[in-house]
């Protein structure tokens, strides 16, 4: 009989392991080549078809909303609602109001570790795993899941697995031959060829952190979690997305490089979650004529320093031109915001940074992503009902507040809240806690964190005169 696992939650869930894992890598700087004679075949069969044998199919199933199910069927089938709700919703609501998402994954330890996107297991209730073609299924555990890179790890218990060799992402050439496998439209395992069009892509709108590989291989729904492999059979991404229109592949896809994976499949493992550093600064990319007052060429550029972060405390300054952290180079803004990601909070860092011509080196404490993100991703609930922005060279524009102007703004109240009754206003600026004075997410955790469900005075600066609640 099958047997399938229920999740209270995945946090729960992601409790559950707390280990190390250790990943099979393949030779690093391979040589490349060409058919050098007519009486050759160019064939790849021998270098893949190990690695098809570590690409799963799976399969997760979660309940849809069901506050809807006093509705005619009939509504499902209006242009409107497939218009806004999409068909694929109607028919998967009227087929029991049970929604199963195909996807695919690949193994990287012995042990059954098996890494896949966010996107194919979210609030998933059940997830179930086949290996190729095998119709052997097997239950899988939510080991732990990251929204900011869209990537998962699931484990699975079984015999005679063979992990993927993982490859190198910093040694790919654009024009590699490559292959993506997984399983398309569930039709089962399948493999596509093509090469390497692009690296390092970003801004492409799909994920926090992005440093796409991008390929013109065929990746279909059903792909997403699958590998992407160089002609040895080697892991060097995670297909993730592809960009159309139609939802067919118009040969633009996108994967995760795999030195990415790597890193946060670690955390994922040891931890059931990933925490990254943060430095507390609005950057930008360098143009042409910026280029020409500083000595560096490449590097992100600090356009403001948030109050109360890291790169305030340690030192960093509005125009500074920050070029290598720790020895990495950091060419642009997303490399930055990539290799600040990589580090975790409370380490400390090495960063290179170009201040009026001259090269300067700073010694910092990265503060912690995570507890900002819960603050300002969930704040409607903060202090009653608060939505709160950082005050930062963008938000003095948008509102006219002055260059004087310190804490942390609220920029709406939901009505008929807590926080409404208490007299907090939008455009209030919450300058301290107590005995905690605010100039940023961090003062902002660290008060919330001393004074949790406790009465506690909040002075507000509202439009230049400072007014004192009481709040819970």
């Amino acid at each position: 009989m099958k047997k399938k696992l229920l999740f209270a939650s995945a946090m729960i869930a992601s409790q559950l392991f707390a280990q190390s894992i250790d990943f099979e890598m393949m030779n690093k700087n391979p040589q490349r080549v060409v058919p050098n004679s007519t009486t050759e075949i160019l064939s790849f069969n021998k270098n893949i078809e190990n690695s098809m044998y570590s690409v799963v199919n799976i399969s997760a199933k979660r309940h849809v909303n069901t506050n809807v199910s006093n509705l005619p069927l009939e509504m499902f089938n209006d242009p409107f609602f497939k218009r806004f709700f999409g068909e694929q919703f109607g028919n998967q609501f009227k087929q029991n109001r049970v929604q199963r998402s195909l996807g695919s994954g690949v193994i990287v330890s012995k042990d059954g570790y098996i890494v896949t996107n966010n996107h194919v297991i979210e609030n998933a209730e059940e997830i179930t795993v086949t290996i190729g073609d095998n119709p052997t299924e097997y239950n899988a555990k939510l080991i732990g899941r990251d929204a900011d890179s869209d990537l998962a790890v699931i484990k699975i218990e079984g015999k005679d697995l063979e992990p993927m060799k993982l490859g190198d992402s910093t040694s790919l050439k654009i024009g590699d031959v490559i292959f993506a496998m997984g399983n398309p439209f569930g039709i089962g395992s399948t493999v596509t060829q093509g090469i390497i069009s692009a690296l390092n892509k970003n801004k492409v709108g799909i994920n926090r952190y992005e440093n796409y590989i991008q390929t013109d291989a065929s990746i279909n729904p059903g792909n997403s979690g699958g590998a992407l492999i160089d002609s040895r059979g080697a892991l060097i991404g995670i297909n993730t997305a592809i960009l159309s229109k139609s939802g067919g592949n118009n040969g633009i896809g996108f994967a995760i490089p795999v030195n990415m994976v790597k890193d946060v499949v670690k955390k994922l493992v040891a931890d059931g979650k990933v925490t990254r550093g943060y430095l507390g600064v609005a950057i930008g990319d360098l143009d042409k004529d910026l280029s020409k007052v500083y000595n560096n060429k490449k590097g992100a550029l600090v356009l403001d320093v948030s109050p109360g972060t890291p790169a305030e405390k340690y030192g960093i300054k509005r125009g500074d031109l920050i070029y290598s952290i720790n020895g990495k180079k950091i060419t642009d803004r997303t490399s930055l915001q990539n290799v600040v990601a990589s580090f975790k909070p409370k380490q400390k860092v090495k960063i290179a940074l170009e201040r009026d011509r001259k090269n300067l080196e700073l010694d910092i404490v990265l503060g912690n992503r995570e507890s900002l993100i819960k603050i300002s991703s969930n704040n409607s609930k903060v202090l009653g009902g608060l939505r709160l922005k950082n005050i930062d060279m963008n938000i003095r524009k948008q509102y006219r507040l002055p260059l004087s102007a310190q804490g942390i703004l609220i920029s709406d109240v939901e009505p008929k809240s807590k926080a409404e009754k208490t007299g907090f206003q939008a455009g209030d600026i919450i300058i301290q806690i107590e005995d905690i004075e605010i100039k940023g997410f961090d003062d902002m955790e660290k008060a919330l964190s001393k004074y949790n469900k406790k009465h506690k005075r909040v002075y507000v600066n509202r439009y230049g005169q400072t007014i004192l609640f009481v709040t819970k």
